[in-house]
């Protein structure tokens, strides 16, 4: 009988585990975090100062932080991000919370249809 048992618990780990990993396999971490389009908000860059890694953007709701569209200044995760990018653009930009602080973590030329 004991044996059963653990001839059991073998066959039903080996089916269990093989699911998981077609299941990771099918939906890999990484493919889950990037930002898609419908995350992206539109704005207008108003100011950019790669010194300190801020960028003012005039920008329309950003629905993830349930904001309000407002002209407001924002840290950069990365300062590269600024160099495709200059004042009087009109992008599209994720901005996410980090540290305390709401930081652009992509930016992207654009052409927003409701920048208010």
């Amino acid at each position: 009988m004991k044996t059963l048992s653990i001839t059991l618990a073998i066959l039903l780990s080996a089916t269990v585990v093989p699911s998981s990993y077609a299941q990771i396999q099918m939906n890999p971490p990484s493919a889950q975090v990037a930002p898609s389009a419908t995350n992206m908000t539109d704005g207008e860059v108003r100011k950019i100062d790669k010194e300190t890694k801020k960028i003012t953007i005039k920008h329309g709701e950003i629905k993830n932080l349930d904001m309000p569209g407002m002209t407001m200044v924002f840290q950069v995760k990365d300062v590269a991000l600024l160099d495709t990018i200059k004042v009087g653009d009109k992008v599209k930009f994720v901005a996410e919370k980090a540290g305390g602080a709401i930081v652009v973590t992509d930016i992207q030329p654009g052409n927003p249809s409701s920048v208010k």
